[in-house]
């Protein structure tokens, strides 16, 4: 009875992904060949996956990495804005800027070249960083940024989540300085909520204290 049941759930999942894949091959198929997906789309694509496999949480971030926002262009041509900003010193920092499953740009930001511990003012090293983001915002309108702060579990849940909130703020204030309309802007603050390396050691909470920029596209 188990497997039935088990079985039952992954053909209902797979039927979810397929009807997604399908919106989306239709969506290519519109002037321009891009894909338009929204994020609870992509989330709920993501769940799907994460049900056969096994690990819904993970496979949802995969699909929903930059959170509720409006639909995101999936096969966004990437490589000029890539190459800038890996350019402008982020690999000499340690920062990944990687191209993600749902369409969107992750600039991952340690928080060791961008705020000093406690802290939520810029690093002057980050600075040429950023320039390149607000640069590549300001040339493209269609594009759009969101910050997502993330801390370790040392502290308070109350004084992670600020700090997670303020850092992500820095980060947005400085594009909006820069030129980029803040109405293109979000922050988010998530605290030590999703870590991506164990809390019990070191180098795991130094990989957890992070600001997360992703860029991401939009119909226009």
């Amino acid at each position: 009875m188990k497997v039935s049941v088990r079985f039952g759930r992954s053909v209902a999942c797979v039927s979810m992904v397929a009807l997604l894949a399908g919106c989306a091959t239709m969506d290519n198929m519109s002037p321009g060949g891009r894909t338009a997906v929204g994020a609870g789309a992509g989330a709920a694509l993501g769940a799907g996956l994460g049900a056969i496999i096994g690990d819904s949480s993970k496979a949802a971030l995969i699909g929903a990495g930059i959170g509720a926002v409006a639909g995101s262009i999936v096969g966004y041509n990437w490589s000029g804005v890539k190459n800038d900003v890996e350019r402008s010193g982020a690999s000499n920092l340690g920062i990944d800027v990687t191209e993600m499953p749902d369409g969107s740009l992750r600039v991952n930001i340690p928080s060791n070249v961008s705020f000093d511990t406690g802290k939520y003012a810029l690093k002057p090293a980050l600075l040429p960083v950023l320039d390149s983001v607000a640069r590549a915002l300001v040339q493209h309108p269609e594009l759009r940024a969101k910050a997502i702060g993330h801390t370790d579990s040392t502290g308070s849940d109350a004084v992670n989540q600020t700090l997670s909130v303020n850092r992500a703020q820095a980060v947005t204030s400085y594009l909006s300085s820069h030129g980029v309309p803040a109405t293109r802007l979000m922050a988010e603050g998530r605290a030590s909520a999703n870590p991506v390396g164990d809390n019990a050691t070191a180098q795991g909470r130094a990989l957890n204290r992070r600001v997360e920029l992703y860029l991401y596209a939009v119909q226009r």
